[in-house]
């Protein structure tokens, strides 16, 4: 099999903070938020703490990219022969201390959000919270679950299921709902879709570097099989919840996504010899994300607000 050349990028604080990735973040609060209004009758205090949750989860979701970055520094995965996806620091044009301090900082500003949170709803918070923070901390620092190949686990649970369950949480005062956690389903496996897409591009470079990712652990067919069942497997998710009522019919304007569904399945077919393909593999999910997560939750609150 040829080697697919993997595309470099600028190096900068622009490619360190990696803001196109915030649909992470964004749609899992959408979620939760959603769900949140079948409970509640919202008032101005609540915008306000749906405004502090959306920031602290954009926030959340910029520390694991700047202490990503970071921590394969460190740890000797990103070296002057393998720059091209965080060429940052082994370029030297930033400096290690001040992307560490980065992420502290936005740390620090997201436990402030945290424990103005927690006198809204109560202590409980915490527990999502302190689950959240090691997530995003200890991806390649620390446990360094990354090279245990746990990445895509924790990105199903963390950004997948604790995000909104933790959403609904605040704006609601019930710690669980079953409500969210099936409608987050169908977006927890598309997002870790989106890493499986990041394992399956870099999979040869981290071969090189013995890095341990969950699909470099696999053969590379295995991998681009887990990556296209986790980005697509969230269209039968949704079919299975409308037709048992667990969600409504309105949310089936999700499946107009069905196009980039397509559009990431011909591309896959192209990315093991293609070095743009396998570039690809990862905007194509993040787009299909973005979109079908949207549009789910356009689909819900259509239902809430038009009978």
């Amino acid at each position: 099999m040829d080697v697919p050349t993997v595309r470099p990028v600028k190096a900068g604080w622009w490619n360190v903070l990696r803001p196109w990735t915030l649909h992470g973040a964004v749609v899992p609060v959408l979620i939760g938020g959603a769900v949140a209004m079948t409970v509640i009758e919202p008032e101005w205090i609540d915008a306000i703490v749906f405004a502090l949750i959306m920031l602290g989860s954009c926030l959340f979701q910029c520390v694991a990219n700047i202490l990503n970055t970071y921590g394969d520094f460190v740890k000797g995965t990103d070296t002057v022969e393998n720059e091209t996806r965080s060429p940052e620091l082994v370029t030297g044009v930033l400096k290690p201390k001040d992307v560490l301090m980065t992420g502290m900082v936005c740390l620090f500003i997201i436990c402030i959000i945290g424990i103005v949170l927690m006198f809204h709803v109560g202590i409980g918070l915490m527990v999502y919270g302190l689950l959240g923070i090691f997530g995003v901390t200890m991806y390649t620092m620390g446990a360094s679950y990354k090279y245990h190949g746990m990445g895509q686990i924790s990105v199903f649970i963390n950004f997948g299921i604790l995000m909104p369950m933790g959403t609904y949480y605040v704006l609601t005062g019930d710690f669980f709902s079953m409500d969210v956690l099936l409608l987050s389903l169908p977006n927890a496996f598309m997002i870790t879709g989106v890493l499986a897409g990041n394992e399956l591009r870099d999979y040869y470079e981290d071969k090189k570097t013995d890095v341990g990712t969950l699909i470099g652990r696999m053969s590379y067919e295995d991998g681009m099989r887990l990556y296209l069942f986790e980005s697509l497997i969230s269209f039968p998710i949704l079919i299975i919840l409308m037709v048992t009522g667990m969600a409504p019919l309105t949310c089936a304007i999700a499946f107009l996504t069905l196009y980039d569904a397509y559009i990431l399945y011909a591309n896959s077919k192209r990315a093991p010899k293609d070095g743009h393909s396998s570039f690809m593999l990862v905007p194509l999910c993040f787009k299909l994300n973005w979109h079908f997560g949207v549009l789910m939750v356009a689909g819900y609150l259509i239902w809430i607000f038009i009978p």
